[in-house]
């Protein structure tokens, strides 16, 4: 049995703690919860908008978040925006769901902007959304799925299907299923789909998509596979992994 795998079967204390003092707790149903319960109030989810909160030299990372809407529960890392979302994931592995994140809530809703680096249409994997999924003790995940679409105005979307109802299948075209490993401090390349983990997509699975992907929105499909109520979707970064600077003026 593996080190990794053995985490899995006993989960840590301290995740427990963290998500069940810090992010909401559980109904008493036995599983665990990774996002906040009870919303802040509204004029505290204002962070969230706005520019990115530093200049930086081009990367394949969104730059931006252009809306927020939020659902029920949602708002946990809010005080961290518009960081939190911008920027390397920091995934923790199977066993552990990172906190670094931002709680969309049940049917929330975000926009990112890509403002040099876009997604285009290359082979395989064209980009990477990253939540906090992680393993269930008795196997499958702990999973918030959700919709994602794509734009190159902002206007007109591609939108991929996503299989919320089918959860043994592990949610077919969602985003919010699989473990993080990459992040910015343990070597792991967020754009590698062999290594980074996190829902890979494909611009070849989305309806008429675009030639280039300047925004991208995720969508919280009001589904999980807890037994608990859940904060919704919980966003850690997104990663260009076929990309192109951005030419020409913004429309």
């Amino acid at each position: 049995m593996s080190t990794s795998f053995a985490k899995t079967l006993l989960l840590p204390l301290t995740l427990a703690l963290a998500l069940a003092a810090g992010c909401g707790g559980s109904d008493g149903g036995g599983e665990p919860q990774d996002d906040a319960g009870t919303p802040p109030p509204e004029e505290n989810l204002n962070p969230c908008l706005g520019p990115a909160s530093v200049t930086h030299a081009a990367d394949p990372f969104a730059d931006r978040i252009v809306s927020f809407t939020p659902g029920a529960g949602a708002g946990f890392g809010q005080d961290l925006c518009p960081s939190v979302v911008l920027g390397s994931p920091e995934g923790t592995g199977t066993a552990n769901g990172s906190l670094h994140v931002l709680s969309l809530g049940n049917g929330g809703s975000i926009v990112l902007e890509f403002t040099d680096t876009v997604a285009v249409n290359g082979p395989g994997v064209d980009f990477i959304v990253f939540e906090n999924a992680f393993a269930r003790a008795g196997g499958g995940t702990f999973a918030e799925p959700g919709r994602v679409a794509v734009s190159e105005d902002g206007v007109t979307w591609s939108e991929r299907s996503c299989a919320v109802s089918d959860e043994a299948g592990g949610y077919p075209g969602c985003a919010g299923v699989k473990p993080v490993f990459a992040s910015s401090t343990n070597g792991v390349s967020a754009t590698d789909p062999d290594a980074a983990g996190g829902d890979a997509f494909d611009l070849d699975d989305f309806p008429s998509p675009p030639a280039r992907v300047r925004f991208v929105r995720i969508t919280d499909s009001g589904v999980n596979s807890y037994l608990a109520p859940s904060g919704g979707f919980d966003l850690d970064a997104v990663a260009v992994v076929n990309g192109a600077p951005l030419t020409g003026p913004a429309p």
